[in-house]
C-alpha cells in the first residue's frame, strides 16, 4: 500500500514554501486577508477606539487634579504624564482581539484550512499579528489627536517622538504573540478574550503607567519597576520630553529605551517559538 494511501487524511499534506522570501509573502498575504476582514466589520474598529479615549478622557478630568506628578499637582502636568502610559496601555490591551480571532479561526475551522495549503507554517500567525498592528497603528493615530486635544505635548522633537511610538508598537507586537498563544490553546474565541484579558490588568496597573511607583511598597515598586510594560512606559516620558520619569537605581528605568526593545525582542523570540509550535500540533 502506498504512503498517499497510509495517510489519515487519505493525501500527503502539500509542502510549505522555503526560504525567508516565501514565508514573508505568504505573511502579507495572510495580513491582506486579516486586514479586509476588518474593513468588512469596521464596527469592530470603530469600538476598539473607544476604550482608549475614555480612559484618556476620565483619568484626565477625574484624576488630572488629584495626583502629584513630580510634585506638581497640575492636572496638565498629569495629563501629560498619563498619555505614554495610556498609549503603552491601548497597544497591549490589542492583545486580546488577536487571540480571539485566532480562537475563532480555530473554531471555524480555517487554521484547518491553512494548514492544507503550501504555505509557510508560521505565516498565518505573522499575517494575524501584522493586521493587528496595522489596527494598533490606526488606533495610536487617533488616541494622539485625542491626547493633544486634552493637553498632551511632545517636547523633544518629531524624530525622538517617532522613536517613542516605534517603541509602544513593537511592545504592542510583541504582547500580540502572548495573544496568539492564547488564542490556539483555548476552546473558543470568549475564552480567548478573557484569557487574553485577565493577566494584562495586573501588567499594566503595576507599572509606572498611571502613578509613580515611588508611593508603592518596596516589593511592589520593584516588580514594577523591572515590568517591561514599565520600560516602554517610561522610554516614550523620556523620548516625549514628558513629566513623570521615574529616577530609580533599577536597570529599565536608567536606561529604558534599550531596556524597552530587548523586552519586547525577548518576547517575540520566545512567543513566536510557542505559538508556532502549537499551531504546528493545534487540533479543534
Amino acid at each position: 500500500m502506498s504512503a498517499v494511501t497510509d495517510s489519515p487524511r487519505g493525501t500527503l499534506a502539500p509542502a510549505p514554501r522555503g526560504g525567508l522570501i516565501g514565508s514573508a509573502h505568504d505573511s502579507l498575504v495572510v495580513a491582506k486577508r486579516n486586514l479586509l476582514r476588518m474593513l468588512r466589520i469596521p464596527e469592530v474598529i470603530i469600538f476598539g477606539l473607544f476604550q482608549p479615549i475614555m480612559f484618556v478622557v476620565l483619568f484626565s478630568y477625574v484624576f488630572g487634579g488629584s495626583v502629584n506628578i513630580a510634585g506638581s499637582s497640575n492636572a496638565s502636568d498629569y495629563r501629560n504624564f498619563l498619555m505614554a502610559g495610556i498609549f503603552a496601555q491601548t497597544v497591549t490591551f490589542a492583545t486580546a482581539g488577536a487571540g480571539a480571532g485566532i480562537a475563532e479561526d480555530m473554531h471555524k475551522g480555517l487554521i484547518d484550512r491553512f494548514r492544507s495549503l503550501p504555505m509557510s507554517r508560521g505565516a498565518v500567525l505573522t499575517g494575524r499579528t501584522l493586521a493587528d498592528l496595522v489596527q494598533t497603528l490606526l488606533t495610536v493615530i487617533v488616541l494622539a489627536i485625542v491626547g493633544v486635544i486634552v493637553g498632551w505635548r511632545i517636547h523633544n522633537g518629531v524624530p525622538k517622538m517617532l522613536g517613542a511610538f516605534a517603541l509602544l508598537l513593537l511592545l504592542g507586537y510583541s504582547f500580540s504573540w502572548i495573544g496568539a498563544l492564547i488564542g490556539l490553546t483555548v476552546r473558543s474565541p470568549e475564552a480567548a478574550t478573557s484569557g487574553g484579558l485577565v493577566w494584562l490588568f495586573p501588567v499594566t496597573f503595576v507599572s509606572n503607567a498611571f502613578v509613580s511607583p515611588t508611593g508603592m511598597t518596596p516589593w511592589l515598586r520593584h516588580v514594577a519597576e523591572w515590568n517591561p510594560f514599565s520600560a516602554t512606559v517610561q522610554a516614550g516620558r523620556v523620548l516625549f520630553g514628558n513629566p513623570g520619569v521615574v529616577h530609580s537605581g533599577a536597570l529599565p528605568m536608567q536606561h529604558p529605551v534599550w531596556a524597552s526593545l530587548l523586552w519586547s525582542v525577548l518576547i517575540i523570540a520566545v512567543f513566536r517559538t510557542l505559538a508556532v509550535r502549537k499551531y504546528r500540533s493545534a487540533t479543534v
